[in-house]
């Protein structure tokens, strides 16, 4: 396991089931999941976070697929439970990740949301793999403040440049990307409140965007 310096007693629970565990720095997460990658010696990497669980059935397909077929990466789907509750609309399932990779084949780039450069074939896995993402209300807003900071920071990069109106025709089109036709209404009130947030956070993100420009 490689930890990035946890506070909490993620290093000892690991070390207590018998875990390997390398200590690092932390810088970007790409760096860090490259880091894991170099330390590691097995043909196949499969990568967890803290706030994800694989299921047996999800440990049985890897093994089958890692020793019977030649792909060099999958990608796996994800139940993503929001606010406690599994949300399969808005865009939130099947939300592929590329985490299984042999080893010499992949690399990431970009320092958050990072992304994987495979060099080789992909396959699809079926099971997925248990995402315990936004707890609260709160731990979203708060989550997706430092996110837009980046985000800004990236689309004044590529040249994206926002106009007085960007924030709100933004903001709207996000909604109705995610509420109809990635079927977020499927979920209810649960889906329309995830939907109003994300698009919040899209305006908020282009607004910050303006004013990067004017700095």
């Amino acid at each position: 396991m490689l930890d990035t310096q946890s506070t909490d007693e993620t290093a000892a629970l690991a070390e207590a089931a018998g875990a390997e565990v390398m200590q690092r720095r932390f810088t970007d997460f790409a760096q860090v999941r490259n880091l894991a990658l170099d330390a590691i010696q097995e043909p196949w990497v499969f990568f967890v976070d803290a706030d994800e669980r694989a299921t047996p059935e999800l440990a049985e397909e890897i093994r089958a697929v890692t020793t019977e077929r030649p792909e060099d990466g999958w990608w796996v789907p994800r139940h993503n439970y929001l606010f406690g509750k599994l949300t399969l609309g808005a865009g939130w399932y099947p939300d592929y990740q590329m985490r299984l990779l042999r080893r010499g084949k992949a690399r990431y780039e970009r320092a958050v949301h990072e992304v994987v450069v495979l060099d080789g074939k992909a396959g699809h896995l079926r099971n997925p793999l248990i995402h315990y993402n936004y707890d609260s209300v709160a731990h979203f807003r708060a989550k997706q403040t430092r996110y837009c900071d980046y985000d800004a920071e990236v689309l004044y990069q590529q040249g994206v440049r926002a106009r007085l109106y960007t924030p709100v025709t933004q903001s709207l089109r996000h909604f109705v990307w995610r509420f109809i036709t990635l079927d977020g209404y499927r979920d209810g009130l649960h889906g329309l409140r995830l939907c109003l947030l994300t698009a919040w956070y899209e305006a908020v993100k282009y607004q910050r965007l303006r004013r990067r420009q004017a700095n």
